[in-house]
């Protein structure tokens, strides 16, 4: 790993940053657009997203919800461009590039809109309480359901969402480890490895698979090259952390739940959207977003028959309602997607990217750049890191970018911060599960991170068109 050592290259990166000159530099680098990075609204602009992204960082303290201080400093951001540009000359360059970032961000809300609906539904209809209660109620020994919920959470989450993932299977393990905190910490920390791994070799899995797939960049079957990969960052870790956990078996839970009328259905039309969408993105060729407002339409269809077939004589407030639904979608998260992917496109609009680009994939090479990106995806969400990625198009070969979307994928297991799963098994665990008790496996996770790499690097070379390092 002696040519990690090269990232000190980055240091020029950095000081160029962060070197206040008093000189103005304005060079066209295009037909319209301007070198902003040494110039006063460039690192005006840095200085705020920094500042914004560190109140995201410490959400868990302040209550501050992140969406507040992105999208606030994203409309800052492009009001300074526009005033720069307009100055110059150039008072509709800014509106192009803008229009651009905003339908980006147009196709990954809508599609992630449809995917939180389904989910909310499904919860509300209870599928995901009878699998919860189903697991309670067989009576596994610890280091079953440790395995248990570990599979569950990598095969559930390219369908559903990790966090969703994450949620239900800490549910079950709190509910059977009741007073064994040991085993409630290590098991949390396997169903964020397994739940991050198993979103990172599929389209649904996570937002930045979702993105490299809208992107036309890797097809839909592609991503299915990295199941192996995934497969391996998982069961190291858990192998490892196997060996630590008692072989006792806790007493059964007696409960009983039934899946709400309509629950079932809710279940396969959601697996039916998820086809349509392939099928608009591969056969049709239109945006995968049509094909999950195409499935909205679905289970707007089929909410209007459970409606009136099994909820007619409940209150309004007790009936199913699709629009309900939608508005209890994670919204939070959606404008911090919004915020996020416009502050990016407007550094990226500045100049920003291309350093980071050069920096990077020319000084490092592709492959050491894409086990950067995992690494600092445990630190810095992996949703700006990815979208930086894809505005820079560095010339990669496919099994470049699938090793990029593995590390971004999957790096975020490193911290319990470093993932949607992470953050909220922390919040759910009640103590339990914490920063300090996910970093005593990092060692273990790295191992399973690093086994990742070799592993897509093995099975995957004649996809790398070229020298690997």
């Amino acid at each position: 790993m002696v040519p990690f050592l090269h990232a000190l290259n980055m240091n020029k990166l950095f000081a160029l940053l962060l070197s206040f000159f008093p000189v103005v530099v304005l060079a066209s680098v295009g037909d319209e657009t301007l070198d902003l990075t040494s110039h006063w609204a460039g690192y005006l602009a840095l200085t705020l997203f920094v500042i914004a992204y560190i109140l995201v960082m410490v959400e868990e303290f302040t209550h501050f919800r992140k969406s507040k201080p992105v999208i606030l400093v994203a409309g800052i951001i492009w009001a300074v461009i526009a005033w720069v540009y307009a100055d110059q000359g150039l008072p509709h360059a800014a509106e192009v590039a803008l229009r651009h970032n905003i339908l980006e961000f147009a196709e990954l809300f809508l599609f992630l809109l449809v995917a939180m609906t389904y989910i909310e539904a499904m919860r509300e209809r209870l599928v995901f309480e009878r699998l919860k209660v189903w697991l309670i109620s067989k009576g596994f020994s610890f280091r079953q359901l440790f395995w248990l919920t570990g599979f569950l959470a990598f095969f559930i989450s390219p369908i559903a969402d990790n966090l969703t993932t994450a949620l239900i299977m800490g549910a079950v393990v709190l509910a059977v480890g009741s007073g064994n905190n040991r085993f409630i910490s290590i098991a949390f920390v396997n169903i964020v490895v397994a739940a991050n791994a198993g979103g990172a070799f599929s389209p649904f899995g996570d937002i930045t698979t979702l993105m490299v797939w809208q992107k036309g960049i890797v097809g839909f079957e592609q991503f299915f090259s990295l199941f192996l990969p995934s497969l391996v960052n998982f069961i190291v870790p858990a192998t490892i952390m196997h060996f630590f956990i008692k072989n006792e078996t806790p007493d059964a839970l007696e409960q009983t739940v039934s899946i709400k009328p309509g629950g079932v259905v809710i279940t396969i039309l959601f697996l039916f959207t998820i086809m349509t969408a392939v099928s608009f993105h591969n056969f049709l060729h239109l945006p995968p977003a049509m094909g999950m407002m195409t499935g909205l339409g679905y289970l707007m269809v089929a909410g209007y028959f459970v409606k009136k077939r099994h909820d007619f004589a409940k209150p309004p407030s007790e009936r199913f309602d699709v629009f309900r639904k939608i508005a209890n979608a994670e919204w939070d998260t959606l404008l911090f997607f919004f915020g996020v992917i416009i502050s990016v496109g407007g550094l990226g609009f500045m100049g920003y990217l291309a350093l980071v680009s050069e920096a990077m994939y020319v000084q490092l090479g592709a492959t050491y750049a894409n086990i950067l990106v995992g690494i600092l995806s445990a630190i810095v969400d992996n949703i700006p890191v990815m979208f930086a990625v894809l505005t820079m198009q560095p010339d990669m070969s496919l099994g470049q970018w699938l090793l990029v979307t593995l590390t971004a994928g999957v790096g975020g297991s490193l911290l319990s911060i470093g993932s949607a799963a992470g953050v909220a098994l922390m919040g759910q665990s009640k103590g339990h599960y914490t920063f300090g008790s996910h970093l005593k496996w990092i060692w273990a996770i790295a191992l399973g991170y690093g086994a990742s790499i070799l592993t897509h690097l093995w099975i995957n070379e004649a996809l790398m068109d070229g020298p690997i390092l």
